[in-house]
């Protein structure tokens, strides 16, 4: 096999229903076209699972994928990217996790995993000196994720030698098969969105162990490579929105949103926070940090000083050691819950993480139960004894156990907020926060921020998927001028989509590769000596977002779900948002924006025209049968 600059050009192919694991090749061309992480995934997904396949089949697929710079020196690249069928949407997924677990599968010789079929008992997958090899889990069943990081280190003899070994996995929630389940590791990192962890243990694969291997990417230039990382670094330490985040991760985004009223508090019964001045402090990175003993936690080849593990060292939790939340984690566990202090937000944000779900629909859960209780719409009974009342931290952190391990009520709420509001309908649908394809937003209130709702809504992924917080200069296109124009929010989400996805090809971390072309071409150039331009790469990313499209559509999934629920899509009773509707404007923004994708507004499907001219010809008939 021909040298492929960049790339391993190999991948490990892993059918548990045979308990059989064998490589497969990818050639230059392929590879070309694709990149690597998320355009990669989606281009298997695409073509290995066809339309009724459920999300809990043995036909779906995993994807683990890096790219053409994971593994090498630039900042932050042990990035993965994880396609699938989601448990939230039941259609395509793509979420992104740091770490290891990207780096050290690229110096194990491999770009990408791909998991089908199903176990009849629990694995791990092993990699290691690149070889790989299913081992038995049993003894890792209902271990949460940094109990099942740790036994399996200790198993294989790394437990001295901890950054020697990246392990990802699935805690009880992902056993259980709870829809939210997501996959975690490293301490931390997580793969969150749309129940990939839910789709792992439906497989019954309970981790990924990778031990550092000691391959070397080859690289076309790696001086160039280098001067390009490091002019990327400068460009982060001095740009003042990009230097808050190299020196003090997310925290500063509380103390940020909480003025603005963006914060997502008590599931949007206002959108403002009452907390006083001085509890706010408490929220200060360099107070938390020193507080709680921070201590440096970084991922693969990152000088940023964004990830720590603290130590909470007074009151209740006192010796309870979890690593730094960022801040839609501090959003969940903070206002959302309607609760002000730091270290239980601390704890439950690692609570979350050990049981193995994404914070963002845990916070939602919870919300939606306690705006049930204050309403008696669910009763001390029905919770099995816990008083759900707002702030209630203690049962809150039993409550996830239970959903955890689908234990009472805990066995509806594991459906998420969408399907739990069905399943006790009434008044519960009309407080439910979603969008119409299942899963929850991110912790915001989007209200005030209409772009990230609508993109939301309408995401491919069950999450954001289009830059809403880029520069418009550096993408070429015309900004926002208007927060709440219905056209200017749309248009600018659909002349945005494929830029987040050539960064989630990449292998590499969004904090330390934001979208600015000309760096991004210039390493890709260093990485694999091709002379891609940055329409190039917003070719490829359009035509992922357009593939995942043709998937959801054939799957199932319509216009009809492009919409938020009635709480979601509200109006804010009080704050500088008071009276602002989106539901009025909402047709106005689906008819502009379906116009600009190039996108059939009855039935959602991409026109034959627009698959056409991003070379998808062999999509066309499965979308319009009869035509080509």
């Amino acid at each position: 096999m021909a040298e492929i600059s960049g790339y391993n050009g190999k991948i490990l192919r892993v059918d548990l229903t045979r308990s059989s694991l064998s490589d497969e090749y990818l050639d230059e061309a392929t590879l070309r076209k694709y990149l690597g992480g998320v355009n990669l995934g989606v281009k298997i997904l695409c073509e290995e699972v066809p339309p009724g396949v459920e999300w809990n089949s043995p036909a779906n697929r995993v994807i683990i994928a890096s790219g053409p710079l994971g593994g090498t020196p630039v900042h932050g690249s042990g990035t993965i990217s994880v396609v699938t069928k989601g448990a939230m949407t039941q259609g395509a997924t793509s979420t992104q996790a740091n770490g290891f677990l990207g780096a050290f599968l690229r110096l194990n010789g491999y770009d990408a995993i791909v998991v089908q079929g199903a176990s009849p008992k629990l694995l791990y997958l092993y990699i290691h000196d690149g070889q790989a090899e299913l081992k038995d889990a049993a003894y890792l069943k209902g271990k949460d994720t940094w109990e099942t990081e740790d036994l399996i280190k200790k198993e294989l003899g790394y437990a001295e030698r901890q950054h020697q070994m990246s392990v990802f996995g699935i805690g009880p929630a992902g056993e259980n098969l709870s829809r939210f389940a997501a996959f975690v590791g490293d301490r931390g990192h997580v793969a969150a969105h749309n129940g990939v962890g839910a789709v792992f243990g439906s497989k019954k694969l309970k981790a990924v162990a990778i031990a550092r291997g000691n391959k070397t990417i080859k690289l076309a230039d790696r001086a160039e490579l280098t001067k390009a990382n490091n002019e990327f670094l400068e460009l982060i330490k001095g740009d003042p929105r990009w230097s808050r985040v190299y020196n003090d991760g997310m925290f500063w985004g509380i103390q940020e949103n909480a003025p603005a009223n963006t914060l997502p508090v008590r599931n949007y019964t206002t959108n403002i926070f009452n907390i006083e001045p001085e509890a706010l402090k408490k929220w200060n990175v360099s107070y938390i940090r020193q507080k709680y003993q921070a201590k440096p936690h970084s991922c693969w080849a990152c000088q940023m000083h964004h990830c720590h593990i603290l130590h909470i060292t007074d009151g209740p939790y006192t010796g309870y050691i979890g690593e730094e939340p960022e801040a839609e984690a501090l959003s969940a566990w903070g206002p959302l819950i309607g609760n002000t202090d730091v270290a239980s937000m601390i704890m439950l944000s690692n609570e979350v993480d050990r049981n193995g779900f994404d914070t963002n629909e845990a916070g939602w859960v919870v919300a939606f139960v306690m705006e049930c209780y204050q309403r008696g719409i669910l009763t001390k009974k029905d919770l099995g004894g816990l008083e759900m009342t707002w702030g209630n931290v203690e049962a809150t952190r039993e409550l996830l156990r239970r959903i955890a391990f689908r234990e009472g009520i805990g066995d509806i709420l594991a459906e998420g907020v969408m399907r739990a509001a069905a399943k006790l309908g009434g008044e519960a649908v009309s407080i439910a926060i979603h969008p119409g394809k299942g899963g929850t937003p991110r912790s915001h209130d989007h209200r005030l921020v209409w772009a990230e709702m609508f993109d939301t809504c309408v995401s491919n992924t069950g999450t954001i998927e289009a830059d809403a917080v880029a520069r418009p200069a550096q993408l070429g296109i015309p900004g926002i001028n208007d927060p709440f124009s219905p056209l200017d929010v749309s248009s600018f989400i659909a002349r945005s989509k494929g830029s987040f996805q050539v960064l989630d090809s990449l292998g590499t971390c969004k904090f330390c590769t934001r979208t600015v072309p000309t760096l991004i071409v210039r390493l890709l150039k260093g990485s694999t000596g091709w002379d891609l331009t940055w329409e190039d790469l917003m070719f490829m990313g359009r035509r992922t977002v357009n593939m995942m499209r043709v998937f959801n559509v054939t799957h199932g999934i319509g216009p009809e779900v492009e919409k938020p629920s009635p709480r979601y899509g509200s109006i804010p009773v009080d704050g500088p948002g008071k009276g602002k509707e989106v539901l009025k404007s909402w047709d106005v923004m689906l008819d502009n924006y379906y116009q600009i994708m190039g996108w059939d507004r009855k039935t959602g499907k991409p026109l034959p025209e627009t698959l056409r001219g991003l070379g998808l010809d062999e999509y066309i008939s499965r979308v319009w049968p009869g035509k080509v």
